[in-house]
């Protein structure tokens, strides 16, 4: 599908940017809420600042809140739904819809959201906006498409987490607390397996959603009360404490596998049954040494008074020095395949300009764009048919005239995919991609069959290393010739 097809259920008008900003609303800061695609500059640029997002944004995201965009754990059963979308932009997004009256004034909404939009950091699943429109309460973050923790330690189907990767997650879970901590956000509510997530490498990050409770005056966890702090039972509060026990309710499941309540896990420990603790699916695969250094810290997290419990800076010294295999990709440790680097061979013979965009030869595709005379050719018809319904008028052959001066009406306005596809090249040679695939969406929005428009996207895509969506791009590209081709139509 391109850009402006169905798969984003989104309307487009050939005189308005398709890439479309964020609707302001309610601004609880006084800077100015930037683009939705704008890189966050200090994040290495691959983050997206912080910024509020109109409701018709998310709902074309997101294909009208499809079912089939559900990525929640329990499916429709969660009280707030998690969704994945694709923005116009081809950024993929992670949606989470709060129930209706869960936060009835956007006012407190908008504050924390902002709050936690400030943060920024490669061990966190970010931030990168929220939508306050009417009712509707939304957060968007960063979309991480290989599984929860959860999944991978407990509904495994190849291969169970070796333990190296066990400690990897540990240890960057533990940075991504200590992080937060260092920035005044040292509060994670139900911090649990399913809040751990794996990007595209398969390095663990933690979900920024946690940071945000589900309601304004709601519970701060919702999973079993076998597994929530002591303290939180009793005064229902969550402290900085509070998420340092969770954090050894993460490790337990690290060590064991499963998900087994704290106060078993203790009775194990002083019994110093080490070993039944652990996973047998790791067949003894672990360093004793190594595995008795993480029970004895979850044990700390899992004391009953919240002051004998250690910081997360003591979380990150004890960890970091476990870390035993830091040159081998988390990708491989997890036993999943890596997104393709470069666009995989086309599956259709391609043109001399769907050749030069394979090869991002951006000298030959500014040969062939200024080849193109269909902008002149346009302005010769509609002037000729301006012509033709003057005379008609002259003549008061009226319903001539009316076709006439109907042809002039509907191409009068002069917008030329021809003009968006070369200023797209003309942003790709000033290193400007963003703007340059604004301008090739531009160019396919006007005219929605012309393959130069998803050749200039493909080439767009592939300098923001967007490859596969390049690829695909590619692909559609070469159908589209093909179909000109058989119809016998020239490009």
């Amino acid at each position: 599908m391109g850009c402006c097809e169905s798969s984003f259920r989104a309307e487009t008008h050939p005189e308005k940017d398709t890439h479309q900003t964020p609707k302001k609303q309610y601004h609880p800061q006084t800077r100015p809420s930037p683009s939705s695609g704008s890189p966050d500059p200090g994040t290495g640029g691959g983050v997206p600042s912080f910024s509020e997002f109109s409701f018709a944004d998310l709902k074309a995201a997101t294909s009208n809140f499809s079912s089939d965009n559900i990525v929640s754990e329990s499916g429709e059963k969660a009280p707030n739904l998690v969704y994945k979308g694709r923005l116009q932009n081809r950024r993929w997004i992670a949606v989470k819809k709060f129930t209706k009256m869960a936060w009835p004034d956007p006012k407190p909404f908008a504050e924390e959201a902002w709050g936690v939009g400030k943060l920024r950091h490669k061990r966190l699943a970010n931030l990168i906006g929220y939508c306050c429109d009417g009712d509707e309460r939304l957060l968007v973050a960063e979309y991480m498409p290989n599984d929860t923790l959860a999944k991978h330690l407990f509904h495994w189907e190849n291969q169970t987490i070796e333990w190296a990767m066990r400690l990897r997650v540990a240890s960057y879970i533990a940075e991504a607390l200590d992080y937060c901590s260092s920035e005044g956000r040292p509060l994670y509510h139900d911090l649990n397996a399913y809040r751990v997530l794996f990007d595209e490498d398969g390095d663990p990050r933690l979900s920024c959603f946690g940071l945000m409770k589900n309601s304004r005056d709601g519970k701060s966890y919702s999973t079993n009360l076998a597994y929530t702090p002591p303290e939180y039972l009793r005064n229902g509060r969550v402290t900085p404490e509070s998420v340092i026990y969770s954090f050894g309710t993460v490790l337990l499941d690290l060590l064991s596998g499963k998900h087994i309540p704290p106060s078993h896990a203790i009775d194990m420990i002083r019994g110093k049954n080490i070993n039944l603790l652990m996973d047998s699916h790791l067949e003894g695969n672990f360093s004793t040494e190594e595995a008795t250094v993480v029970v004895g810290l979850a044990s700390q997290c899992l004391q009953y008074e919240p002051r004998e419990r250690p910081n997360t800076k003591d979380l990150v010294a004890t960890l970091a020095p476990l870390q035993t295999k830091p040159d081998v990709p988390s990708y491989i440790m997890l036993g999943i395949s890596k997104h393709e680097e470069a666009p995989p061979t086309p599956q259709r013979p391609l043109s001399p300009m769907g050749e030069a965009c394979s090869r991002m030869d951006l000298t030959a595709i500014h040969q062939i764009l200024l080849s193109f005379q269909e902008w002149t050719q346009q302005m010769r018809d509609m002037l000729e048919s301006r012509k033709r319904g003057d005379f008609a008028f002259r003549d008061k052959d009226f319903k001539t005239a009316i076709d006439c001066y109907s042809q002039f009406i509907d191409v009068g306005t002069m917008v030329s995919p021809t003009v968006f596809a070369r200023r797209s090249l003309c942003y790709l040679l000033c290193d400007q991609p963003d703007a340059a695939l604004r301008d090739a969406m531009q160019a396919q929005c006007v005219y929605p069959d012309w393959p130069t428009a998803f050749y200039m996207q493909s080439v767009a895509l592939a300098k923001l290393d967007m490859h596969n969506d390049a690829a695909d791009m590619l692909n559609e590209a070469a159908t589209l010739e093909e179909k000109k081709q058989r119809g016998g139509k020239g490009s």
